[in-house]
């Protein structure tokens, strides 16, 4: 039977529960960031705010585990864009360890090696509601399930049922993606508005997306 919990942990709740443990509390927001999009960021942001937690984590996969394979670009302008959008952002930095592991980027290998590497901390693994219904199919998700708290973030008055224990965090979305991003420039519109200028900029000057 699917859970309700629809309604999310507030931030004096979940700060009265770091007072108590000492534990630093970290979100990690993963994604192929290809290119990374302001709604990337509000996302991030937002769940970092109304959760109360010390920082949430933008992390770049290297080869995402979908059986129809992204094409990407290298994982260096992936980076270098990461680092333009949050810069002098507070709370958001990036979590560059699936870029070094290289291979498949596995959420379960991943958060098993961080949460070994940074026992005093807890990961709160921010997904979007679209997600959730496909949790069951992650690889390794039962054991996945016990190293992380997943998040999901939705839109105001939308629910969406899973077995799996999930915080609800309900976030403005922006109705933007990476491939509609990648489009406009293709078709060559800019994408004023939909991502980070100084990111946009490095689109252009690198030739990006053409």
């Amino acid at each position: 039977m699917a859970l309700d919990l629809v309604t999310p942990f507030t931030k004096v709740e979940l700060e009265e529960e770091v007072k108590e443990t000492g534990r630093k509390q970290v979100g990690i927001l993963g994604g192929n960031f290809n290119p990374v999009h302001n709604a990337h960021l509000i996302v991030a942001d937002q769940v970092r705010q109304q959760l109360g937690l010390d920082e949430v984590l933008l992390m770049p996969e290297y080869l995402p585990p979908h059986v129809d394979k992204k094409e990407t670009i290298s994982e260096a302008h992936r980076l270098n864009m990461l680092m333009l959008a949050i810069n002098g952002v507070e709370g958001l930095d990036i979590e560059t360890i699936e870029l070094e592991r290289k291979g498949i980027s596995y959420s379960y290998d991943t958060m098993k090696y961080l949460t070994g590497e940074n026992p005093d901390t807890d990961y709160y693994f921010i997904i979007g509601a679209d997600m959730v219904e496909y949790l069951p199919k992650w690889h390794r998700i039962d054991e996945l399930v016990d190293l992380v708290q997943f998040v999901g973030v939705q839109r105001p008055k939308f629910k969406a049922g899973t077995s799996y224990p999930v915080i609800w965090v309900d976030v403005p979305l922006m109705d933007i993606s990476s491939t509609a991003v990648r489009e406009l420039i293709k078709t060559g519109h800019t994408p004023n508005f939909m991502v980070p200028q100084p990111v946009l900029a490095y689109i252009k000057k690198a030739g990006l997306y053409r």
